[in-house]
This record gives structure tokens, sequence and C-alpha cells, in this order.
């Protein structure tokens, strides 16, 4: 995984975390998508890792990640909406600057969302992505659902 760092929300308040220190000595199903509260991710993308959360953790997931390029505040929102307090990390990339080093970035800039991250996830072993699956439109959940991760494992 590429340097660099990402917002959480913490007990405390937001704080900051390098993707070195998130992805250090664990397995992680990380999952990207183009926003919180978005139809295809609010109704099927992170709902499906929901569902599937003991399968994956049972296959040797360690933590279940969420990478979005929207602000801490919002993914909090989100996070709390959702009920996945606990269950899901929820990785801040305001700026899509760690979309942008991943390469998965998508200029979403024709519906008014500007640069976001494209829709996709992978299992990283110790900081070492182990499998990569990208969505070729930013709509579907596919390859990029919990499921297909899971199929992988």
């Amino acid at each position: 995984m590429p340097e660099g760092k990402f917002k959480i929300s913490t007990a405390d308040g937001p704080a900051e975390i390098s993707a070195k220190d998130y992805f250090a000595g664990a397995r992680v199903a990380l999952f990207g998508l183009p926003g919180a509260f978005t139809p295809p991710c609010n109704g099927n993308h992170l709902p499906g890792f929901l569902a599937n959360e003991k399968a994956l953790k049972a296959k040797g997931i360690d933590k279940i990640a969420c990478l979005a390029v929207n602000d801490v505040f919002v993914l909090k929102a989100w996070e709390d909406a959702s009920k996945a307090g606990g269950r899901v990390d929820f990785l801040s990339d305001g700026s899509a600057d760690y979309v942008k080093a991943l390469g998965l970035e998508r200029d979403m800039s024709a519906a008014g969302f500007g640069i976001r991250s494209g829709r996709f996830s992978m299992v990283v072993d110790n900081g070492v992505v182990k499998s990569l699956n990208v969505e070729d439109a930013p709509g579907q959940v596919t390859v990029s659902g919990a499921e297909g991760l899971l199929a992988q494992l």
C-alpha cells in the first residue's frame, strides 16, 4: 500500500492515522466507494460488508475498512446511521490523495461530485495487496462486493 494518511473518528474527535500504521500486522478487507449515503454505496456496498462481517472474519480478516472521499464528519454520520460502529472502520480521504496514490480515483465531475474513489475492494495483508477488484461503472456493486471478496478468501 502506498504511504498516506486518513482521518478517522475517535471518541475524542477526528484523528489522523497513517496507512502504514493502519495496515500493519493485519489482514484487512478494504472497500472503496464514491461517497457516503449515495444509493449504491448505502443500499448495497456497505450493507454487504456488514452482512458478511462474521464470514469474512471466519476466513481470517482482522478488520473491515471503508475508504471514501468524504470528510470525517460525514463518514461518522454514515457510520452512526448504518449502525456500523465497531464493525467497519471508516477511513476519510477527503481530498482524494490516497485514492490517487492507489490509482483508483474516478472523475465524477460531470455528476457534480468532483474527484472520488472508484468502487473497489481488496484484501490487504500486512500492508501488501493480495487481491484487487475494481468495478467498471460507479453504480455497480458486483466484483467489489463482500460476496465476491469472500469467494476469493
